[in-house]
């Protein structure tokens, strides 16, 4: 009996360090654990997105229940603070919303009610830029565009 209290003992011990050292012990460019969901809201939908480069994604999403469109822009690899951005604007009704700053992880919630209308959006990260006029129109071709400053 005795000696299988001690090996229980020591197993249990070997368990928790091995699994201390597993949650310590964290990947050097973790994968980002948020998605445009997680930033707008579970009931939008993903409606359409744009890469920032290879930075990450600036996503544009949609609720049809209260027909608002939300904008964010996520990183690829969070990390270090960076100049990041999102917007998205209503040309027939001329009212946005934006968001900027230094995130580690994204940028946004944006949110504009957009139901029946085409929105603009976009994002940024660092110096990478994406535009995108003119979208979810229904028949239109939307305009992007990318650059750097």
């Amino acid at each position: 009996m005795r000696f299988t209290r001690s090996v229980l003992a020591a197993s249990a011990l070997a368990a928790l360090s091995v699994g201390t050292t597993t949650a310590l012990a964290a990947p050097a460019s973790a994968a980002p654990n948020t998605t445009p969901q997680k930033v707008c809201g579970s009931s939008y939908k993903t409606v359409n997105s744009a890469n920032v480069g290879s930075l990450g994604t600036v996503y544009l999403t949609y609720n049809a229940a209260n027909g608002q469109n939300c904008v964010a822009t996520i990183r690829n690899n969070p990390g270090t603070a960076l100049a990041m951005s999102a917007w998205v604007y209503v040309p027939d009704t001329e009212t946005g919303d934006s968001d900027e700053g230094r995130y580690t992880s994204y940028a946004g919630p944006t949110y504009v009610y957009g139901k029946g209308h085409c929105v603009d959006w976009g994002g940024s990260i660092n110096n990478v830029y994406v535009q995108v006029y003119g979208s979810n129109c229904g028949t239109l071709k939307e305009h992007r565009v990318t650059f750097t400053r």
